[in-house]
């Protein structure tokens, strides 16, 4: 992998101001799988002969999770957004000047720290929306709707994050050959041509939201200079 001079000197300087010497990538991905894996499987322990209309719960939650998915990425994350501005600033003027469509695979364990959600976002994430909601879920319609749909938006979450560290990850591993990843990994490829970030492929998982709202592209050609971006 060629690195861009720009590409590599930014990745020095946010290598030097933003991770600190403690860091590691794969206790800061291990963290989330193991919240992500154990309220599953408490919740597939609580779940007790759910019917049919309780069962649509994870479609429908998973088709909310990538609409959802698609709009944060699309608008807060590529527009910089009041309250949630540093959405804006970590994601457009980071992560996309520290992965380009040229350069997208970590270098070490340790640029998954550009990769991965912060711990302060996803505990803001689990307890600000799952747990609210689910308990919603729970007393106001069924107990197994309410497990249903925790589990299945831990599940999503934990998709994206998977996914969307195999994008930067280098494609001749075993992860980078699962059936369909080279589909997915063009897609996101192409949203980091820095021409195409903020109007095409905004979903990370499953594009479904690109198809619905027109957002999808596939082929492009290689971008050779950097652009401006707001803020």
């Amino acid at each position: 992998m060629t690195i861009p001079p720009r590409v590599a000197a930014f990745r020095e300087a946010y290598r030097a101001d933003h991770i600190h010497s403690w860091y590691s990538g794969a206790r800061h991905l291990a963290i989330p799988l193991a919240i992500c894996l154990t309220t599953m499987s408490i919740g597939l322990w609580r779940i007790h002969e759910p019917v049919f209309l309780e069962l649509l719960t994870v479609p429908i939650t998973f088709l909310i999770a990538n609409m959802v998915e698609y709009w944060v990425h699309r608008h807060p994350m590529h527009r910089p957004m009041g309250p949630v501005a540093e959405l804006y600033r970590r994601h457009t003027r980071q992560h996309h000047f520290f992965y380009t469509h040229e350069a997208m695979e970590a270098e070490s364990r340790r640029d998954f720290h550009m990769v991965l959600f912060p711990g302060v976002t996803a505990a803001f994430f689990i307890v600000f929306f799952v747990a609210p909601i689910g308990a919603a879920f729970f007393l106001l319609l069924t107990p197994n709707v309410g497990w249903l749909y925790i589990i299945t938006v831990m599940a999503y979450f934990l998709t994206y994050e998977l996914l969307h560290l195999a994008y930067h990850l280098p494609p001749q591993t075993a992860v980078g050959r699962l059936p369909g990843m080279a589909s997915l990994r063009r897609h996101h490829t192409a949203h980091h041509d820095q021409r195409l970030m903020s109007s095409h492929n905004f979903n990370i998982t499953f594009p479904i939201g690109d198809l619905v709202f027109g957002t999808i592209h596939v082929e492009h050609e290689a971008a050779t200079e950097p652009v401006q971006v707001a803020g």
